[in-house]
């Protein structure tokens, strides 16, 4: 998880509240500062003094900053960084440390090598976008490939535990959790987000699945639903591909009559146990949801396919069949 600091130098009490509020992991403000800030959150607070920055203006203070580094040091490359140094750091080191000035100098530094700078510090010049910079660089996980898959299936299979998650977070039309029989092929489950004349939508909710179900998280892993817990941060895909985290509140289990979804996408198939519900829903590749009640053979909906092959939930390359 990328780590976000904002810098009020000068101090100003407005700009570290709206800081505190936008969820960042630390601030930086002049030592007269610190022990009053430290009694608004639960937040890392440094001293300016402290903070060792460098500005990278030659070869020699590349080389400066790598051997800091190396030896354990803290270091905040200044802003007017370029991109070619900081590849150089980030190749001897997954410490470094850039200073921001707006979203996109954020998006940037979040993207060089692929998988960035460890730090960003969002300068004050950016306040006004310091919850644009934390919704994307602490929340955002990229995109992932979806692709409509033709449902084969869809019948009664008796009772089952399912697991109701409900997350931290109000989730839109097409958002939910990527959900399967097997990690290699995984379906789009619709949060609640719907209304009907007896139930009322909610929106913090993913009614996921069988507890032996996988789930795709964060971080290119997977889980089986059973072993989520409070705290546990999930995945939450769109039907555009887009993803961001959201934090488990609660998990229910409890059980239910299920249905079985199978799917295929070319020669790939899959499955997918969810409860016998008209709330429960699947995405279309309109991005629409579709209740599993009116799910019939033929309907399209999105779908992950992937590589078979997880240990721990670790990717893995190995011979394995999932039926």
């Amino acid at each position: 998880m990328r780590t976000i600091l904002f810098k009020s130098v000068p101090f100003s009490k407005e700009a570290v509240t709206l800081a505190l509020e936008s969820g960042v992991d630390g601030i930086i403000v002049p030592e007269k500062h610190v022990a009053p800030v430290q009694a608004l959150a639960r937040c890392k607070v440094l001293c300016d003094d402290a903070v060792c920055t460098l500005e990278l203006t030659a070869k020699a203070d590349e080389e400066e900053a790598a051997s800091r580094l190396a030896a354990g040091e803290d270091v905040v490359l200044a802003r007017g960084w370029e991109i070619i140094p900081v590849e150089n750091l980030l190749a001897r080191s997954d410490r470094v440390t850039v200073e921001v000035a707006s979203l996109d100098e954020a998006r940037l530094a979040a993207g060089i090598l692929e998988r960035g700078v460890s730090t960003v510090v969002v300068l004050p010049q950016a306040v006004t976008e310091l919850k644009a910079i934390v919704q994307e660089l602490k929340l955002s996980q990229g995109r992932i490939d979806l692709a409509p898959a033709v449902v084969t299936a869809v019948r009664p299979v008796g009772l089952g535990h399912r697991v109701c998650v409900d997350t931290m977070s109000l989730l839109r039309t097409g958002q939910g959790m990527l959900v399967g029989n097997s990690s290699a092929f995984t379906f789009l489950v619709n949060a609640e987000t719907e209304h009907n004349e007896y139930v009322a939508a909610r929106p913090f909710r993913i009614n996921a699945g069988a507890v032996h179900a996988y789930a795709v998280m964060p971080g290119d892993r997977t889980t089986y639903l059973e072993e989520l817990r409070s705290g546990s941060e999930v995945l939450i895909v769109g039907a555009d591909g887009a993803t961001t985290i959201a934090t488990v509140g609660r998990l229910k289990v409890e059980v239910r009559p299920m249905l079985l979804v199978e799917a295929r996408v070319g020669d790939t198939v899959g499955a997918v146990f969810l409860q016998n519900a008209e709330t429960i829903r699947l995405v279309r590749a309109d991005g629409t949801p579709v209740s599993v009640v009116a799910l019939r053979e033929g309907d399209e909906v999105l779908c992950r396919t992937d590589v078979a092959g997880r240990h721990f939930g670790m990717r893995i390359t190995e011979d394995i069949r999932e039926a």
